[in-house]
């Protein structure tokens, strides 16, 4: 079984490769696992990964690149992860952000559309996100599939690009393609940009002494629907053997944390007990989605999957310690 891994250097990517690894050791010995990375991808926390899986060097936005590589794998299972996937940074860079993720992921359906025939038709999943929904009214949460599009950032537009070319290849091609909506997921190697994750680092920065106790930070009302990345990866497997192409499957907790509660457990979980906050207007949006809270009943009913790993309990507390550890290592 060839399992190919878009963005395999990045937070999920790397621990769908440790998923895919523990399955390989307990249960299908022969899984293969192939990975795509570009030249300058950071390998920092894919260390542990080398000997265990094959890189192919590819940029999605080189559609000869990406045919040449599909061909020569001609993986059983693709899991498409790779994006510009900070919202953020899709407001600086909206151009690019289109171009990476609408292109990257036309390039790698066309290279499949052209490679399948009777005996090869992969299996490919692609992570949607919750910023589909973007602006959701109180009336509609917890949100299911059905609820509207509003997208209320370039990052969002392109995801739900992403998403309605998954079904139009479906239909038009008969590729085999498994649409999911991911809420927030975090856990260890979260980037540093991402809310909790930025929290946690300042704390472990904090503790080390490498910065005052002052703890910086952006809009706390928002409420956000967590999910531990390693209940993520599961739930991803999942969809490849259960779930039926072309249609979209929201993959979520189904609750809602305010940003102000996750940011006072992780001043709890420190040995510094004088943090004080400290309001950043620079980490505010030009525009923000109020409530994220998913229904995924759907998905639930199709695979029997449900969130094992408690955020405030384990995801925190193990997102705390992973940069403790990096900031000590330096």
């Amino acid at each position: 079984m060839k399992v190919l891994i878009t963005g395999i250097t990045g937070f999920v990517g790397s621990h769908l490769a440790d998923f895919l690894l523990e399955k390989k050791k307990a249960e299908i010995p022969d899984i293969e696992v192939h990975g795509i990375k570009r030249w300058r991808s950071k390998l920092d926390i894919v260390g542990h990964l080398e000997g265990h899986i094959r890189y192919h060097e590819c940029d999605l936005r080189d559609a000869h690149n990406v045919y040449e590589i599909i061909d020569q794998i001609r993986p059983d299972i693709i899991f498409h992860l790779a994006a510009q996937s900070f919202v953020p940074t899709s407001w600086a860079s909206p151009s690019e952000t289109l171009e990476t993720n609408i292109i990257g992921q036309c390039n790698l359906f066309e290279a499949v559309r052209k490679i399948k025939s009777s005996a090869y038709n992969p299996v490919i999943q692609i992570a949607g996100s919750s910023e589909e929904y973007g602006l959701v009214h109180e009336n509609e949460t917890p949100i299911t599939e059905t609820n509207p599009l509003r997208p209320l950032s370039p990052y969002a537009v392109s995801k739900v690009g992403q998403d309605f070319m998954g079904y139009q290849y479906t239909q038009s091609h008969g590729l085999r393609i498994m649409r999911t909506r991911a809420f927030n997921h975090s856990g260890p190697r979260r980037g540093e940009v991402f809310v909790d994750s930025n929290f946690a680092k300042q704390i472990a920065e904090i503790e080390h002494g490498a910065k005052a106790p002052v703890l910086f930070v952006g809009n706390l009302d928002a409420i956000r629907d967590f999910t531990d990345v390693r209940d993520m990866v599961n739930a991803y497997w999942l969809a490849v053997h259960k779930c039926e192409p072309g249609e979209v499957y929201n993959i979520c907790s189904g609750k809602g944390y305010k940003i102000s509660d996750v940011l006072k457990r992780l001043i709890n979980l420190s040995t510094v007990k004088n943090i004080s906050v400290k309001n950043d207007p620079e980490r505010s949006r030009p525009s923000d989605v109020p409530v994220l809270v998913g229904d995924c009943s759907k998905f639930k009913k199709a695979t029997g999957w449900k969130p094992e790993i408690d955020y405030m309990n384990q995801t925190l507390p193990d997102t705390l310690e992973y940069w403790r550890e990096k900031i000590k290592k330096g």
